[in-house]
């Protein structure tokens, strides 16, 4: 029986990521770490954690990474902007049949314990989610109650006194509808709205093909 017919345990696979602000110092020592708990490929980049650009070593390193692998990274706030963000890339790792090892907090996700401490994160993330929406909510229903809350004006209610400006301004619909970017329909609408004779005759001269 050949016993070299095992599927591979996988690469050892580090990240580090070090913020504009921080020293040259932490990032070679984050580097010194992986490779100490044998990372033979380490990906590292400078981008701070509240940029929201993309980080692109970190994107190259989860392209990278194949079943068997583990991910390994030395804080988790070398990998992750928030709760979320890591549900995110642990749920693209777990996919990919791929395990995460946070040095510091002795995380593994390829051990029960660890994957019961990603659960947990997971809930919480969702947890701070409803959270948000249900002060969202709260706050809007406060600014009704006070008459504060008025809501996204649709985009041709903002445009109504434009369109009828213009049109008092001898513009024919046409040239209404192409520089407010308002439908024909809606124009007509609108200026049925604002009540005027002028309206109403423009009305029935757009009928007879005039206006």
């Amino acid at each position: 029986m050949n016993h070299h017919s095992a599927a591979p345990t996988g690469q050892l696979v580090g990240y580090a990521r070090t913020s504009t602000t921080d020293q040259k110092a932490g990032l070679e020592r984050q580097l010194r770490d992986l490779r100490g708990v044998g990372c033979h490929k380490v990906f590292s980049e400078e981008v701070s954690s509240v940029d929201k650009v993309n980080r692109v070593e970190l994107e190259r390193a989860l392209e990278y990474v194949r079943t068997g692998d583990t991910f390994i990274v030395t804080k988790l706030d070398r990998l992750a902007r928030s709760v979320a963000d890591l549900v995110k890339i642990t749920a693209r790792l777990e996919e990919k049949g791929v395990g995460l090892r946070v040095l510091a907090m002795n995380l593994d996700t390829t051990t029960p314990h660890g994957k019961l401490m990603v659960n947990l994160l997971g809930s919480i993330a969702q947890f701070e989610r409803e959270l948000m929406l249900e002060r969202q909510r709260e706050g809007i229903a406060k600014a009704k109650a006070d008459g504060r809350y008025k809501g996204r004006k649709p985009v041709a209610e903002d445009k109504a006194e434009e369109v009828v400006r213009l049109r008092y301004a001898g513009k024919t619909v046409e040239e209404i509808v192409a520089e407010t970017g308002v439908g024909r329909t809606t124009v007509f609408k609108i200026l049925k709205e604002s009540g005027t004779t002028e309206a109403r005759s423009l009305i029935v001269a757009s009928s007879r093909g005039e206006a």
